[in-house]
């Protein structure tokens, strides 16, 4: 006997499980309220890259820019585009390479670890700055760094050495960005990593070790290709904030001494938009730099698809 099966269209499947999911559904709609509110919404404000802003007409009523990629021809012509693209890649490319590494390395030496007290302890202490703002750091730095009254300096003056202007430094600011984001980052990232070895089979290991192999060869084998995944979607999720570099971190951190090696796209947006309040340019240079985040997004997940990692 024949049975006729009928599928489903799509709009009917979702009606089912809203019927029938209906208190989950319910829950998400403070989040959907939230995502719609404070991220779609003010795209209607992206207008502004492509209009010269009128206070009084409002952004609707402003005129359209002529021609209509003049904020992008000023930024693009101006003698500050090119040190900011490069300064925002540098730091960001570097900010996410030593991070992700120190990150994996730190969940390895815990992963190997097998006194539980002092795993515990490290994971503690390591994740404790994650939780401080980047306000707090920077006091922290500045008591350590300060020319006039840090302590670094302090002992160097106690044996007549010169002091040294780590804060005001071209040469020094990048390092110590990047010192400071492992210091505050690397213990909570790190969690992430130690869950998926944690998931790994034991049964390998114990394969492994009866194989003859050793930590290190266990390690290369069998722990980094499990969490392989893991890296990739991480890396996949990074690349669309290349373009970033940490405005919160670098704002707080730089000042007129260093724009040299320290000014990235997203502190020149803010000093242009907020500051000298010429909207229509800081809305361009934000949509360039959002664009180019969208694109790496895309196409690092393209490449991880041939590996069979990408997220979708």
């Amino acid at each position: 006997m024949n049975t006729l099966v009928l599928k489903r269209t799509p709009w009917e499947r979702f009606k089912k499980g809203l019927f029938k999911y209906w208190e989950y559904y319910l829950m998400l709609i403070p989040g959907f309220a939230l995502l719609i509110i404070f991220s779609y919404a003010p795209m209607y404000g992206i207008m502004l890259a492509f209009k010269n802003l009128r206070m009084k007409k409002g952004i609707w009523g402003s005129p359209w820019a002529n021609p209509w990629y003049l904020h992008f021809k000023t930024f693009f012509d101006s003698p500050y585009a090119y040190r900011l693209l490069r300064n925002t890649l540098i730091i960001s490319i570097t900010k996410v390479v030593l991070a992700k590494l120190a990150a994996v390395g730190l969940a390895l030496l815990l992963n190997e670890c097998h006194t539980s007290w002092y795993r515990r302890m490290v994971q503690t202490v390591s994740y404790m700055p994650h939780f401080l703002s980047w306000v707090v750091i920077y006091g922290i730095t500045y008591l350590l760094c300060s020319e006039s009254s840090g302590y670094i300096n302090r002992v160097l003056r106690y044996f007549d050495s010169p002091t040294v202007s780590i804060l005001t430094s071209n040469s020094a600011f990048r390092p110590m960005l990047y010192i400071t984001h492992i210091w505050k980052g690397t213990g909570f990232s790190s969690i992430i990593y130690l869950a998926t070895m944690t998931s790994i089979d034991p049964t390998l290991y114990e394969a492994a070790q009866v194989d003859g192999a050793g930590r290190l060869q266990r390690i290369w084998h069998i722990t980094l290709p499990g969490i392989r995944s893991t890296f990739v979607m991480l890396c996949i999720i990074s690349a669309g904030s290349i373009m970033n570099a940490g405005f919160d971190q670098v704002y707080v951190f730089y000042n007129e001494l260093v724009y040299e090696t320290g000014d990235i796209i997203d502190t020149y947006v803010y000093r242009v938009g907020l500051e000298d309040m010429r909207f229509g340019l800081s809305t361009a240079v934000g949509l360039f730099k959002n664009v180019i985040g969208f694109i790496l997004v895309f196409s690092t997940n393209k490449i991880a698809q041939h590996w069979g990692e990408g997220i979708w």
